[in-house]
């Protein structure tokens, strides 16, 4: 009794040993009880019974008998089978769940306890399998009657965990009741870094936010201070923003997560980021190079901003040469430019000085060589009057003129040619020179005018200017000494000459007959004649 029982429950088993037929007295001896073939123990009769108590019964039908060994006044005996029937331990499961609540993500442990229910005893084995609802959250083996998993996949909420123990020979199986486990959204942690810090005006920034759990989703928003930078979807535990619109200074960078249902939200502390001016390099150049005297030179700054930087330089150029400054031009487009017609002849060392702007950096030309020849010069000659007349008073007029793209008026001297034979030199005023001159001989003349040249101004011949000197126009007057004269008397006849200057011979004659010939000398010829006859 009882029978049936459960696993573990103590059974008392009761042997009787009468008389066969009855007879007078009470068996007294020992009685051994089995189970099958299996001795459960030998126990001495008192008043012809014994009972054996035991909780070593396994699950299932047990088929017992007892074997009477007799005595000295009683035979032995056995006794029928007698059947007893084992159940399965009825068992109550229980559940917990710690920590209780839970932040999302954070790892759970699920316990369960399995007792076996009196009258069943004992220390269940086996399995347990935890729900979540229905979803199985996986299956964990008893050990001592407990048994325990861990999770760190719960969703934010109210989950409803359940263990079920899945039963053993020796026990049934049972269902917890329903334990309440609570997941709260996750706390975030959000930090900033920037690569790369500092950086240069216009370069590329990448502005990271670095999120703890690393498996929070969702966007993260970057500020500059209160000024939005833009969102960016968190991949891995990190979002990048990448920019390059960020000012020269300090900036604080801060990154803002929204949350996403799962994990709350956070705001960095602010991170320092600084932008320093980006670097340039200026060049300088001359259009046209060389360039003549006077001519209009272009001079040309380009002012670049050197990688990682990026932009267009903005500001002004100041122009040297040597150290002498040109001008200064404001850049548009990252050049600037200024045009000068004032460069002296010769070389000129030429640079550019690139004042900076809050973005970017001063900088300074190399120095650039600039050439500055003589300007070339056309050189005209005239002669007034032309033609002229054999003695008259000559003007050689000559005109230096500097020829495009050179500008200026020429200076220097002029140097005047008949022929190869030089007439003489004169400085020029205005661009003109000019020499007077009545040497030329009766003729034409091949006249030229040779400029000298000078610093600033190439030389130059004119083309052949051709002069014409026709002969001057004269007069004889004829007179006698003494006049009368007496026959046979010498006679000095003489001839003056108009103009004096004239040269050359004069022929006497008394009608058409030739009294002789006689040389002017200062423009007056004699002879002297005895030949007259009366009259």
């Amino acid at each position: 009794t009882p029978n049936p029982s459960a696993f573990g429950q103590s059974v008392a088993i009761s042997v009787s040993v009468a008389a066969n037929p009855p007879a007078a007295g009470t068996a007294t001896g020992s009685v051994e009880l089995f189970d099958g073939a299996t001795s459960l123990g030998v126990q001495t009769l008192s008043g012809g019974s014994a009972t054996f108590n035991t909780s070593a019964l396994t699950t299932g039908a047990h088929t017992l008998s007892a074997v009477y060994a007799g005595s000295t006044d009683f035979t032995g005996s056995t006794s029928a089978d007698y059947t007893h029937t084992v159940n399965a331990a009825a068992t109550a499961t229980t559940v917990t769940s710690a920590p209780n609540p839970s932040l999302f993500g954070e790892s759970v442990t699920l316990s369960a306890s399995v007792a076996a229910v009196a009258p069943g005893a004992g220390t269940p084995g086996g399995s347990v399998e935890f729900f979540d609802g229905l979803a199985s959250l996986g299956v964990a083996t008893l050990s001592a009657g407990s048994a325990s998993i861990s999770t760190s996949s719960r969703a934010v909420g109210s989950h409803s965990i359940t263990a079920a123990y899945l039963g053993a020979t020796d026990y049934s199986t049972s269902t917890s009741a329903v334990h309440t486990h609570t997941v709260n959204t996750a706390a975030t942690t959000v930090t900033v870094s920037t690569s790369p810090n500092p950086s240069a005006f216009g370069q590329s920034v990448a502005i990271s936010a670095t999120l703890s759990p690393s498996a929070a989703s969702g966007d993260v928003e970057f500020f500059d201070g209160v000024t939005s930078l833009g969102l960016a979807t968190i991949s891995g535990g990190v979002a990048t923003l990448n920019t390059s619109a960020l000012t020269t200074g300090l900036h604080s960078l801060t990154a803002s997560y929204a949350g996403d249902g799962t994990y709350t939200a956070s705001t960095s502390a602010a991170h320092a980021h600084t932008v320093n001016a980006a670097s340039t390099t200026t060049a300088v150049s001359t259009s046209p190079n060389p360039s003549a005297f006077g001519e209009a030179v272009t001079i040309s700054a380009s002012v670049s901003v050197n990688a990682p930087g990026a932009g267009t330089a903005t500001g002004s150029v100041e122009f040297f040469d040597g150290i002498a400054s040109l001008g200064t031009a404001t850049l548009s487009g990252g050049s600037a430019s200024i045009s000068s017609s004032a460069l002296s002849t010769g070389l000129h060392s030429l640079t550019a000085v690139y004042s900076g702007a809050t973005d970017y950096s001063a900088s300074t030309s190399a120095a650039h060589t600039h050439t500055v020849n003589p300007a070339a010069t056309a050189t005209t000659v005239t002669s007034a009057p032309n033609p002229s007349t054999f003695g008259d008073a000559v003007t050689l007029s000559a005109s230096v003129a500097v020829q495009a793209p050179g500008a200026g008026t020429a200076t220097g001297s002029v140097e005047f040619f008949d022929g190869l034979v030089s007439l003489g030199l004169a400085s020029l005023s205005g661009g003109s020179a000019s020499i007077s001159t009545s040497s030329l001989a009766v003729g034409a003349h091949s006249i030229t005018a040779s400029y000298l040249g000078a610093t600033d101004y190439s030389v130059s011949t004119s083309a052949t200017h051709t002069h014409t000197v026709n002969a001057a126009a004269s007069s004889v007057a004829v007179t006698t000494s003494p006049n009368p004269s007496v026959f046979g008397q010498s006679v000095a006849v003489s001839a003056s000459v108009t103009p004096a200057t004239a040269t050359g011979s004069v022929e006497f004659f008394d009608g058409a007959v030739s009294l002789g010939l006689a040389t002017l000398s200062g423009g007056s010829a004699s002879i002297n004649t005895s030949a007259l006859a009366t009259g």
